[in-house]
């Protein structure tokens, strides 16, 4: 197989296409979509958003500390490349996104309610990295709505039909796969029916 070889870039796709809410400390609030997010550490439960200096909301974060990212939907695709490509300096996104504000229990920056998971994040570190600053952040709660838990009381992600961005685009996820520790739950299992049947 022939492969080729590119500059450096960024090419780790796809990646989860997120609402961040913000807010400064004189009560003005705003709405961005982010794509340079994801995971930190599990325990404690941190993660991390990185913002662009010149757009509008980083003066908001860096302000307060504070930011809330909303997890999208397939119902939320026109919000979130609307909230991507306007900015809050000239508009006000929510209103023109059709975005519900809701009071968060910790921070300053409002949750988005048509959002199925809300985390508010508490930011702990501020890492320039270039052409963006990475805000790494603990989580002080999640926020679940409860119309996406299924009979065992977990949250269905298969029920609120999330996307993610993958080099310019928005996808839907696809069908399930394998639960998390698939492959050697079916090797166990071969190996049991082989053990039986011998």
């Amino acid at each position: 197989m022939s492969k080729e070889i590119w500059r450096p870039g960024n090419m780790l796709y796809p990646l989860p296409s997120v609402l961040v809410t913000v807010a400064d400390d004189e009560g003005n609030d705003n709405v961005l979509t982010v794509a340079w997010t994801g995971t930190v550490c599990s325990d404690p439960a941190m993660v991390y958003v990185s913002v662009r200096p010149s757009r509008y909301s980083h003066h908001m974060i860096k302000e307060t500390g504070e930011f809330v990212i909303n997890l999208t939907t397939e119902e939320l695709a026109y919000a979130t490349d609307y909230c991507g490509v306007k900015s809050g300096k000239d508009e006000d996104k929510f209103k023109n996104a059709s975005l519900t504000k809701e009071p968060a229990k910790y921070v300053k920056a409002p949750l988005i309610k048509e959002s199925p998971v809300n985390i508010e994040c508490q930011v702990t570190d501020v890492v320039p990295c270039g052409s963006h600053d990475m805000f790494v952040a603990k989580v002080l709660c999640v926020h679940a709505d409860k119309k996406y838990m299924d009979e065992n009381g977990t949250f269905s992600f298969e029920k609120a039909k999330p996307i993610v961005y993958s080099h310019g685009w928005y996808y839907g996820l696809g069908k399930k796969i394998g639960k998390f520790g698939y492959s050697v739950i079916k090797k166990k299992a071969a190996k049991k029916r082989y053990r039986k049947n011998k």
